[in-house]
């Protein structure tokens, strides 16, 4: 198991040597993570987890890897979705350009997910979907717009109950045991790293998505993301955050009206 001052000492390294800051990170959501890649790599002392880190840049990747949560499912939660589809994209359908960040995408299920809504609400000509991570491997992936085929089941389920009418399939092409999606939607998607901990807003967007991230972050570094996000959306625009996120006891509160629980808000000043 590694100490508290141990866990101090590699993210100490991570932030000097390659710019990695994950120290406002939920720190036991960390350690157990840390430990998790511990016992899988089966070190056997700390000098020598610390030593690889320190000098094998592709370790770095699968350490960054399994420190950057990567969960995620084409329509998760598709009650969420039946809400974009009914109460926000009929609203965006007036602008003549929509512009739509997915912030800390993963592997890029999600933002696919909003190209078919986009596509369905006759609205993806006219946007731009920019999907960004702290990950570029993961983005890489996302890129590809490749999955497995064994996953398309339960998507084309949840595809479903977020109510879509279409056959699923139409949306990809499978070939040894795996599924690409057309070419029209990633078409409209720019794929780029972002550091949320670091960097600053790139753009003013109609709605900013980041499901399932701020829960890893401690509460000074949720306020500072918050305040990137509420700096890069425009009056009007939406933001959607994880089931259990919120903008509640935060200090841009009064400046959003909840949309859908908690879930979807609203920026109104």
């Amino acid at each position: 198991m590694i100490e508290d001052e141990q866990i101090d000492l590699l993210l100490s390294d991570l932030f000097e040597l390659y710019g990695y800051d994950f120290t406002h990170y939920a720190r036991a959501s960390l350690k157990r993570r840390i430990n998790r890649v511990w016992s899988l790599d089966k070190f056997p002392s700390f000098a020598e987890l610390r030593y690889r880190l320190r000098t094998d840049t592709e370790y770095i990747k699968r350490f960054v890897e399994e420190l950057t949560v990567n969960v995620t499912e084409m329509f998760r939660d598709p009650s969420f979705y039946k809400s974009l589809r009914l109460d926000v994209l009929p609203t965006l359908a007036a602008k003549p350009f929509i512009r739509i960040w997915h912030a800390g995408c993963s592997t890029g299920e999600e933002v696919f997910s909003m190209a078919i809504l986009l596509k369905e609400a006759g609205l993806l000509h006219k946007s731009l979907l920019y999907a960004t991570d702290l990950n570029p491997d993961v983005l890489a992936s996302a890129r590809k717009g490749i999955v497995a085929l064994s996953q398309m089941k339960q998507y084309s389920e949840n595809y479903l109950l977020s109510g879509g009418k279409a056959d699923f399939s139409m949306y990809y092409t499978a070939q040894y045991g795996y599924a690409k999606f057309l070419d029209e939607l990633a078409e409209r998607m720019v794929f780029s790293t972002h550091n949320l901990v670091s960097d600053r807003s790139f753009n003013e967007f109609d709605m900013i998505l980041c499901r399932n991230v701020l829960i890893y972050f401690d509460k000074a570094l949720q306020q500072r993301v918050l305040s990137l996000f509420d700096e890069s959306l425009g009056l009007l625009s939406y933001l959607a955050l994880g089931a259990k996120e919120t903008l509640r006891f935060s200090s841009l509160e009064a400046k959003y009206r909840p949309l859908n629980g908690e879930k979807i808000w609203r920026k109104i000043a």
